[in-house]
């Protein structure tokens, strides 16, 4: 019978069951396939990509400066001082090259060797994908002493390339507005902007980057705005990333070379911390996952280093073994490379693969690095010695982690006894709350469904990651309970540290505290805890915060939860009618706990109506920045932060 339906069906299938998608109908068909997703990350990836255009042109020498305007209705306007795109006819296409490179995908100048050399849009789809996606789009090119515009509605050319006026100058405007019914917000975030900004201005030293939001106004009633622009570069990007840590040595590394025509940058520091924070870039593009360049890097480090400890004496006393994590305790760095034609694992260009990466970066840091040693013995000694105290603490750690591993399999299943499981034993489909408090534990194990959902009430605030050496962590009761309920491990093939998700229970991991100062103290040391040692379940997409409501509205019968002060007030208005809004009955929720079972699943664990947040990590080095900040040792930068957002805090009386 099978075999009959089959046979049906392929009969069925002809020439016109196969879709072609004309020019950049495909794209407006499956955006998230070329700029990742259709929410907050794929609309602000729109600007990286038309940025990414300017940068190309600075990075071939004919472009320093580039404005980026947030105008008030959430459009964007991106200028630069390039060459401007030329608009001549292509004889091929029989169009202008300027409306080819707006709506036809893999066009662009990025494909011909003598015109780009590096470049981080690689595949030329970047700006048309752009125009695709964009109610409205204005190309406006000053070139050749001529003003040229042209006029694009959702990919789709409105003119023709006209000429519009006479300039003395030169250089690319393109004015987008994003298309809402493929965007589920339009709002942009100016902070996520002007991480990338800051970021691209310290990779390409010498570039004038300005952002300018004119939805916000300061004090004196003007746009918002920053100005980016670096002459330091790298060794300037590595002071603004340990700006918020004790330095151990007064200036950061500096490391520029070349090898088989690959530019190699990389600026290093070592501060007291307790943590590696690597950050590296390929032609601009963040890859968060390393690659060749980030393992030249290593091994380069290692070596260069134990030689020199070794050939002068500083490890002779030493009765422990010395690992390469040792020698990346407490460093800062950040490592860019510029090549030709890169090859990124997977889609999402996260992961460098080409081969001859790796020994460039390695000849060029070992070489520079021991020669910045020998010229600086005082500092080499510091280095050395932070490294020792290192390997004693990974010792203590690892004591302490095959401690936590060994009682998880003497007591038979290993979990922790406050966890309330799950029947199901499919990690994709299970859930693990943790939960603040015993209460809104106890409510949330009433409330939820037990097939898929698994409570872990976390009592008081965790320990401070930022602050403690790792042996501490494993001593932490909530943290060992954190590890033990996930299922995970620590220690794989290639690190000691690494973190091993082979037995990781649940794929989707909820935080979930209460809408209070210390439920948001309770979640940044949650946050802080995933970010240094589970980092990877972060990059896998499964940790979320969950969004309780903050109030209940009653009138009669009727009840409606809101869950921000704007949506209070307009659900208000909805229910008063023609009403009076002071008839309706208010309730503020400070805790999860004041919830009944029923309230806390209908609100906030119900996968029909709660809300998620997806924690992901737009800005690896961003991210690493704001943790050291909130959480480190240092007040100064932490007060100055607390100043400067004051204005948006809510706080409880």
């Amino acid at each position: 019978m099978s075999d009959e339906k089959g046979s049906n069906k392929s009969n069925n299938y002809s020439a016109q069951n196969i879709q072609v998608l004309e020019g950049l109908e495909a794209v407006r068909k499956r955006p998230a396939m070329y700029i990742g997703d259709v929410g907050i990350r794929g609309l602000h990836h729109m600007v990286w990509e038309v940025v990414d255009n300017s940068i190309d042109e600075a990075l071939a020498g004919y472009c320093d400066l580039i404005k980026v305007t947030i105008e008030t209705d959430n459009s964007i306007l991106v200028e630069d001082n390039g060459r401007g795109i030329p608009t001549d006819i292509m004889e091929k296409e029989q169009k202008s090259a300027l409306e080819v490179v707006m709506t036809v995908l893999h066009a662009g100048g990025k494909f011909d060797k003598d015109t780009y050399k590096v470049s981080g849009g690689l595949h030329g789809v970047g700006v048309s994908c752009v125009n695709a996606l964009s109610t409205q789009l204005v190309a406006t090119v000053h070139r050749n002493g001529k003003i040229y515009q042209q006029e694009f509605a959702k990919g789709i050319p409105q003119t023709k390339v006209s000429e519009i006026g006479e300039t003395d100058q030169r250089g690319t405007t393109i004015h987008f507005k994003p298309d809402g019914s493929i965007f589920t917000s339009l709002e942009y975030n100016y902070e996520t902007v002007a991480s990338r900004l800051r970021e691209l201005s310290y990779l390409n030293a010498g570039i004038h980057i300005t952002l300018t939001d004119k939805r916000n106004l300061d004090d004196n009633g003007l746009p918002v705005s920053d100005d980016f622009h670096s002459e330091g570069g790298l060794a300037e990007f590595v002071e603004y990333l340990d700006s918020t840590r004790e330095k151990l040595i007064p200036a950061p590394i500096y490391i520029d070379g070349e090898k088989g025509d690959i530019p190699v940058q990389v600026a290093m520091n070592y501060n007291t911390s307790y943590s590696e924070n690597v950050v590296s870039y390929v032609n601009n593009i963040n890859t968060i996952e390393g690659g060749t360049h980030v393992a030249g890097f290593r091994r380069a480090l290692t070596r260069t280093l134990k030689a020199y400890a070794d050939k002068s004496g500083l490890l002779d006393k030493v009765k422990m073994e010395i690992a390469g994590d040792d020698f990346r305790e407490g460093l800062t760095a950040v490592i860019s490379v510029k090549v030709a034609e890169p090859q990124f694992e997977g889609q999402t260009k996260t992961k460098l693969g080409n081969s001859d990466v790796m020994g460039a970066v390695d000849t060029t840091v070992s070489e520079m690095l021991q020669y910045y040693l020998e010229e600086h013995p005082k500092e080499a000694k510091m280095i050395v010695s932070k490294v020792i105290l290192a390997a004693q603490a990974r010792h203590a750690a690892r004591k302490a982690r095959e401690m936590v591993q060994r009682k998880n399999v003497l007591s038979g299943t290993g979990l922790p006894g406050k966890l309330a499981d799950c029947s199901d034993k499919d990690p994709a489909v299970c859930e693990l709350y943790l939960v603040e408090g015993d209460s809104a534990g106890g409510s949330a194990k009433q409330g939820r469904d037990r097939k898929f959902q698994a409570i872990l009430p976390l009592r008081g605030k965790i320990l401070n990651v930022e602050k403690a050496q790792e042996h501490r962590i494993y001593d932490n009761e909530e943290i060992k309970n954190m590890i033990t309920a996930l299922g995970v491990s620590f220690g794989t093939e290639d690190d000691e540290k690494g973190l091993n998700m082979e037995k990781l229970r649940y794929h989707k991991v909820i935080i979930m505290t209460d809408a209070d100062i210390d439920g948001s103290h309770i979640r940044t040391l949650i946050l802080t805890f995933f970010f240094r040692y589970m980092r990877a379940l972060i990059e896998k997409g499964y940790l979320y915060i969950a969004l309780p409501p903050l109030y209940l509205l009653k009138k009669g019968k009727e009840e409606r939860y809101a869950w921000s002060e704007d949506d209070r007030i307009r659900t208000a208005k909805e229910m008063a009618g023609d009403g009076k809004e002071d008839s309706i009955g208010l309730q503020r929720y400070k805790g999860l706990g004041e919830m009944n079972p029923e309230q806390l699943w209908t609100t906030t664990m119900n996968p029909e109506f709660r809300s998620l947040k997806q924690v992901t990590i737009e800005s690896a080095a961003e991210a690493d920045h704001l943790f050291s900040m909130l959480m480190g040792d240092e007040v100064a930068p932490r007060r100055e932060f607390i100043e400067k957002n004051a204005k948006y805090a809510k706080v409880d009386v």
